[in-house]
């Protein structure tokens, strides 16, 4: 019962408030930009122990955690970036938290400005990435086939 009182419930890493209750690895991946390889490798960086719980770890370990996903892009090869060549500076980066989301409604607003295909779709609200449209992904008015009368022509 004693360990139940000293675990932090959310500790603050970036610009987010992470679950104290998950391991290191899985809790990391609550950072928007941050998926279960790129936690790993950040854990590891870190020099922490990516099973134990991020409640329970020391507060120097968790300064260890906040330099290392500050760091990350410094320290990993460009094909492990999440945005390898950015389109206006053509430089590598790797966006975490609200800068994945800024990034991506820029990229569809360029698109729609240069009136490419995928902005002309994504414009009009269908389907982007070549999916079928004829029977699925309705929506609004449009409920099913209708069948033509036969005593009306």
């Amino acid at each position: 019962m004693a360990q139940d009182e000293e675990i932090k419930y959310f500790v603050r890493i970036g610009t987010t408030d992470l679950d104290g209750t998950k391991s290191v690895r899985v809790a990391l991946t609550g950072i928007t930009g941050v998926g279960r390889h790129t936690s790993t490798v950040i854990a590891r960086m870190a020099n922490v122990d990516e099973y134990a719980l991020l409640g329970r770890i020391d507060e120097e370990s968790v300064n260890r955690l906040r330099t290392a996903v500050e760091q990350y892009i410094t320290k990993i090869p460009f094909w492990m970036a999440n945005r390898p060549k950015d389109v206006y500076t053509g430089e590598t980066k790797h966006l975490l938290g609200g800068d994945v989301a800024l990034a991506r409604d820029e990229d569809i607003n360029m698109m729609r400005k240069i009136r490419c295909y995928r902005g002309i779709r994504h414009e009009t609200g269908q389907k982007v990435r070549g999916q079928r449209t004829k029977s699925t992904g309705r929506t609004g008015m449009t409920v099913g086939v209708k069948k033509k009368r036969e005593g009306s022509a």
